[in-house]
């Protein structure tokens, strides 16, 4: 899963391999909180550095409009945005894509835990 041409491959392998066992465990149906969970407790065993539900500001030509809470900021450069839907929709991208522009983080995430399988979208600024 590691390709030396994306920024912070090893990384995003980490987490994707952090997502599939929780995958694997859990299986889809559960609300988006549980693999929230599951997740932050996977990244504690593998030694993943992480912040979740971090409020990052949004700002509109140099205004604070106020802030929305991502998922997870994982060691500080990769945005992790976590669905439990039957299907990601062009508006879940949309969303991950535009926190990715707000936040001025390069490369983030989107998972789907909610499909029979994992749902693996990678974003980059």
């Amino acid at each position: 899963m590691i390709d030396k041409q994306y920024k912070h491959s090893e990384l995003t392998s980490k987490i994707i391999g952090c997502a599939i066992e929780v995958h694997k465990g859990l299986g889809c149906g559960f609300q988006e909180v549980i693999y929230q969970r599951a997740l932050e407790h996977e990244f504690t065993l593998q030694k993943v550095k992480y912040a979740r539900e971090v409020d990052m500001p949004i700002f509109y030509k140099d205004k604070h409009l106020g802030t929305r809470r991502v998922d997870f900021l994982i060691e500080g450069n990769v945005l992790l945005e976590i669905k439990a839907v039957v299907k990601l929709e062009k508006v879940h991208l949309a969303q991950a894509k535009n926190y990715l522009e707000a936040y001025k983080i390069e490369v983030g995430l989107l998972l789907n835990f909610g499909s029979m399988n994992l749902e693996i979208k990678r974003l980059m600024k």
